[in-house]
C-alpha cells in the first residue's frame, strides 16, 4: 500500500479522496492555485503545494507542475479525481516515466477509451451498438459540415475529451453549425486542452444510462447501473441508482457489453460505460447505443456506493497499489435506491447564470451524506466549475429516496452566494419525475415553468422581514412605544418576483405583518417566532442581503428608503453583465444595429461559455469592454442608442 498520494484536483472530490485515504492510513497531498489557496481541500490534507495562479493551464492543467509537486513531497501515486487531467493519457505516460503510480488505468487504455472517437471504434469492433455519426481524425470545419449533412439534424457536436457537458452543442438547423462548432471547440480547448470534436445523431427521447465497472487488470466486474437523464444543457443535475423502468433483458445486455469491452483491454481501476437508451420504447430489449467511456471516477459515483456498500475510491487506491478485486460479480448486490443532487453556485431565477462571492454561512444539520468542497468564509470564483457540494440520500425505494432528497435539501443553509437548492427541491417533488424517470431533454423544456412556480411562501417572507429589522431574536425593545396606538414600521424587501412593501405593527405580545392582501400574526413561542404554530425558518442578514432557508435557499434584499433609487428610465440604455467572467468574444461595434435576441458577446465563466444576447432592438452606441477582459457581475458592457 502507498504511504502518501497526491490529489491532482480540488473542491469536493479532493476532500472526498482525502477522507478515503485517511481511513486507509494513507497520507495525502493536495495542490492549489492563487484562487483557492484557502479552500477546504487545502485545509484537510496532510500537505498542500502551490502550483501557480492565472489560467487553468498554469496550474490544474499543467502536467509538469503536478509531477514536480509529487516528486517534491515524496508522493508515490497520484489520484486525478475527475475533470482536469483525469483522462489525459500524456499525463499518465509522464507519470509512468517518472515511476509515479497513477490511480487509474494505463496511458494506453486511457488513449483508447478516454477519447470518445477511438472508444467508439473499439466498441464497434466488439460488436456493441454505437450511435451513427462521425468520429474521424479530419477536423477541418468544411469536412465536419459535410459529415453533418450526411447525418442530418438534430445532431450533437461533442468534445472527444472530457465530459460534464463541456464542449457539447445541439444543432437543430445546419445554418447554426459553424457557430456551434466554434463554441464547442473553444470550450473544450479551455477545459481539457483538446479542441477536437465528434458528431452524433441525436436520439429522440434519450435516456442517459451508465454502467459502473471496476477492473484489476485481469478481472472486471460491474456495479450495476445509474440513471443520469435529469440534465440541463447536458450538465447532470440529479442522478440515481439503480435506473428504473428498464427492460431487464436490455439491462443485462448493457452489463455484458460494458464487461466485454473493458475486459478485452485489461482494464484497471474504476470506469463508467455510458449508453443512450431510447426512452420511447421501454419494452424493447434493444434500442440502446454506446455513447462514451469515462476512464475515471464519476461525479455521481456516491449513488452506486450507497446501493452496493462499496467504497469506490478505496477500491481505486487498492487496485493501483497492486491488489486484486476483493469480490466477485456474484458477491455484488444492490439494495434500495439512492439519489444525488448537485448543488451549483448559480441563479435559477436569472437563467442559471453562475454566481460568485463569499460564503458567509454554511450549515447542514442532517445524517445524510453531503460531499462538500467549501466552508464558511470561502470565496466562489469564476475560475472553476460552479458545483460546490453534492447531497446523497438513500431510501428503500425510488419514491422514498426522492422524498429524502427533498427533506435534506431543505436542511442546507448557504448564505452569500445564490445556489440552485430551491430548484432542486422543486424537481425532487415534481409529479412527472416522481411518476417515472424522464429523458435528457425534459428539463430544458420544463425548467422555465418550474422556476415560475417557485415563489417564497409566507413563512419565508416573515423571516426576511424580521431579519431586515434585525429582530429574529426578540427583545423588549422590539415593541417600541406609542401613546395612543401600536408602533408600526414600514420596510421594502426585494424578492426574485419583485418588490414587497411590508408593514410591521408591534404590540405587547405579537407582531402583525401586512403586505399586498396578506395579514399575518407572529407570536413568540418556545424562544422562537411562530406563524400559525409553525416556527419561522432560520435566516441570516449580511449587509442588505437576507438569506432565508425555507423551501430551499432564498435571497431577499432590504431596500433602504434613505437611498435614492436610480430610475429604470435613466438606465435603459446601459447593458450590464449578467454574470462575472472573461469576455471571450465580442460580436458588435459602435454603430451596429441589433435585433432582440441578437448575439452580443460570449462570456467565459466556470469552465463554460455563456452567450449574451440583446434584450431589445437598438443601435450599439459604445462598446466598453475588450476581448480577454475579466469583468465582475453588473459591469457596464455596452451602451445602446435609442
Amino acid at each position: 500500500m502507498f504511504n502518501k498520494i497526491l490529489i491532482a484536483n480540488r473542491g469536493e472530490i479532493a476532500v472526498r479522496i482525502v477522507n478515503a485515504a485517511k481511513k486507509m492510513g494513507v497520507k495525502t497531498v493536495t495542490v492549489y492555485s492563487k484562487d483557492d489557496s484557502d479552500s477546504l481541500h487545502v485545509k484537510v490534507a496532510d500537505q498542500a503545494v502551490f502550483i501557480g495562479d492565472g489560467h487553468l493551464s498554469n496550474n490544474y492543467l499543467n502536467k509538469e507542475k503536478i509531477i514536480e509537486a509529487a516528486l517534491k513531497t515524496g508522493a508515490q501515486a497520484i489520484h486525478p479525481g475527475y475533470g482536469f487531467l483525469s483522462e489525459n493519457w500524456e499525463f499518465v505516460k509522464a507519470l509512468e516515466l517518472n515511476k509515479i503510480a497513477f490511480i487509474g488505468p494505463s496511458s494506453e487504455v486511457i488513449r483508447l477509451m478516454g477519447m470518445k472517437d477511438s472508444a467508439k471504434t473499439l466498441m464497434q469492433t466488439a460488436k456493441v451498438p454505437t450511435i451513427p455519426g462521425y468520429h474521424g481524425a479530419n477536423q477541418d470545419k468544411k469536412k465536419l459540415f459535410k459529415e453533418a449533412e450526411k447525418i442530418g439534424v438534430p445532431l450533437l457536436i461533442k468534445a472527444v475529451a472530457g465530459g460534464g457537458g463541456i464542449g457539447m452543442r445541439l444543432v437543430t438547423n445546419l445554418k447554426n453549425f459553424y457557430d456551434a462548432l466554434s463554441s464547442a471547440r473553444s470550450e473544450a480547448g479551455a477545459a481539457f486542452g483538446n479542441s477536437a470534436v465528434l458528431l452524433e445523431k441525436f436520439v429522440n427521447s434519450p435516456r442517459h444510462i451508465e454502467v459502473q465497472i471496476l477492473g484489476d487488470g485481469i478481472e472486471v466486474v460491474h456495479l450495476f447501473d445509474r440513471d443520469c437523464s435529469l440534465q440541463r444543457r447536458y450538465q447532470k443535475i440529479i442522478e440515481e441508482a439503480p435506473a428504473c423502468g428498464l427492460n431487464e433483458k436490455k439491462r443485462l445486455k448493457m452489463f455484458d457489453a460494458a464487461i466485454r469491452a473493458t475486459r478485452s483491454i485489461g482494464y484497471k481501476g474504476a470506469g463508467t460505460v455510458e449508453f443512450i437508451v431510447d426512452g420511447s420504447d421501454l419494452e424493447s430489449s434493444e434500442n440502446f447505443w454506446f455513447m462514451e467511456m469515462n476512464t475515471r471516477l464519476q461525479v455521481e459515483h456516491p449513488v452506486t456506493e450507497a446501493v452496493t456498500g462499496i467504497d469506490l475510491v478505496e477500491c481505486q487506491i487498492r487496485i493501483a497499489a497492486g491488489e486484486r478485486l476483493p469480490f466477485s460479480q456474484d458477491e455484488i448486490r444492490v439494495s434500495g435506491h439512492s439519489c444525488e443532487a448537485r448543488i451549483y453556485a448559480e441563479d435559477p431565477f436569472a437563467g442559471f447564470v453562475p454566481t460568485t462571492g463569499k460564503i458567509e454561512h454554511f450549515n447542514f444539520s442532517s445524517q445524510a451524506r453531503l460531499d462538500i468542497g467549501v466552508c464558511s468564509g470561502d470565496e466562489i470564483s469564476t475560475s472553476f466549475d460552479p458545483m460546490i457540494a453534492k447531497l446523497i440520500v438513500f431510501g428503500k425505494d425510488r419514491k422514498n429516496a426522492l422524498n429524502e432528497l427533498y427533506k435534506n435539501l431543505n436542511k442546507i443553509e448557504i448564505a452569500g452566494v445564490k445556489t440552485n437548492i430551491s430548484f432542486l427541491m422543486a424537481l425532487a417533488k415534481h409529479d412527472e419525475i416522481l411518476k417515472a424517470p424522464v429523458n435528457t431533454t425534459w428539463l430544458d423544456k420544463n425548467s422555465k415553468k418550474i422556476i415560475s412556480q417557485i415563489v417564497p411562501d409566507h413563512l419565508a417572507i416573515c423571516a426576511a422581514a424580521l431579519a431586515a429589522i434585525k429582530q429574529l431574536e426578540p427583545t423588549e425593545a422590539l415593541f417600541g412605544f406609542s401613546l395612543w396606538y401600536p408602533y408600526t414600521k414600514h420596510i421594502q424587501i426585494k424578492t426574485d418576483k419583485g418588490l414587497l412593501q411590508i408593514a410591521l405593527k408591534f404590540s405587547k405580545d405579537c407582531i402583525v405583518l401586512t403586505w399586498e392582501n396578506h395579514e399575518k400574526f407572529l407570536f413568540f413561542q418556545n424562544k422562537k417566532w411562530s406563524l400559525e404554530n409553525t416556527s419561522i425558518p432560520n435566516a441570516h442578514r449580511y449587509g442588505k442581503d437576507i438569506w432565508v432557508y425555507k423551501g430551499g435557499q432564498r435571497k431577499f434584499s432590504f431596500v433602504d428608503p434613505l437611498e435614492e433609487e436610480i430610475s429604470q428610465s435613466e438606465n435603459q440604455n446601459d447593458f450590464l453583465a449578467p454574470m462575472p467572467g472573461r469576455v471571450k468574444k465580442c460580436f458588435v461595434k459602435p454603430g451596429d444595429k441589433v435585433d432582440e435576441g441578437c448575439k452580443l458577446l460570449i462570456l467565459e465563466a466556470m469552465k463554460m461559455e455563456h452567450v449574451v444576447n440583446a434584450t431589445r432592438s437598438c443601435i450599439v452606441k459604445e462598446v466598453l469592454v475588450e476581448e480577454g477582459q475579466q469583468i465582475p457581475a453588473e459591469f457596464l458592457l455596452l451602451k445602446f442608442g435609442d
